[in-house]
């Protein structure tokens, strides 16, 4: 699999029977660098998902001659891996769960905003580029913070930092992406789970306390910043 930047070539099989979003997405997602094959009905959409050749499936959930949850639980079904995530005008949580538990590896509800798509499936084609090579970050140093993630230690100016599970993974996650703009969605998904239900508070919430706790200065933070109306990063 090739980079997950948008500009590496990614190929991407979108199936979906609107014409125009059909259109509108494949054109914006063209623009980012992806090889964008369509698809327009669910009996063809699962014949070419089924040839594994794509890095990542944009699937509809409502299709024509096969629904998205019936394709999706095929492949898992067949041993095929490719991530899929689904669009749906279905809002309701029950739908999402059965697309999840189909084996579907993100949801979407429609309208979105394509810059969430779009940070949505960088996130999917990084996180299957690091399971299939195990990458594993191991440490973390940014000025006097010293991160050990193999033995649980953490160390701000020579003195022991104790951290929740939850800020573990956290952190982690923030260190796997360096320099990477993560969404308070993308975070929910990587470190609470899809199948959770908290709201984005809860990252606001654990990422202060990580500033506390890690940060020289936590009104004024030089290691996990926010980045306006988008997320926040580690910019060490």
């Amino acid at each position: 699999m090739a980079e997950v930047t948008g500009s590496g070539g990614n190929r991407i099989l979108l199936v979906e029977d609107d014409a125009a979003l059909r259109m509108a997405l494949s054109d914006r997602l063209s623009s980012e660098g992806y090889e964008v094959d369509t698809v327009r009905d669910g009996r063809t959409g699962a014949e070419r998902a089924s040839e594994a050749v794509h890095d990542l499936v944009l699937l509809d959930v409502m299709l024509p001659e096969k629904d998205g949850f019936e394709i999706v639980r095929d492949l898992r079904g067949r041993g095929i891996r490719t991530p899929v995530l689904m669009l749906t005008a279905r809002a309701a949580s029950k739908d999402k769960v059965v697309g999840l538990q189909a084996g579907a590896d993100d949801y979407l509800t429609k309208p979105f905003e394509f810059v969430e798509l779009l940070a949505r499936i960088r996130a999917m084609l990084r996180r299957a580029v690091w399971a299939a090579a195990g990458r594993r970050t191991t440490t973390l140093r940014a000025g006097d913070l010293h991160v050990d993630f193999e033995k649980a230690e953490a160390r701000n100016d020579g003195h022991s930092v104790e951290l929740s599970a939850k800020e573990w993974q956290l952190l982690r996650y923030f260190a796997e992406n360096p320099g990477v703009v993560l969404s308070r969605n993308e975070l929910l998904d990587a470190v609470w789970g899809q199948d959770a239900m908290p709201s984005t508070r809860t990252v606001d919430v654990h990422v202060a306390r990580l500033r506390q706790k890690l940060e020289a200065e936590a009104e004024h933070p030089k290691v996990i910043v926010t980045v306006r109306g988008l997320g926040y990063k580690l910019s060490a």
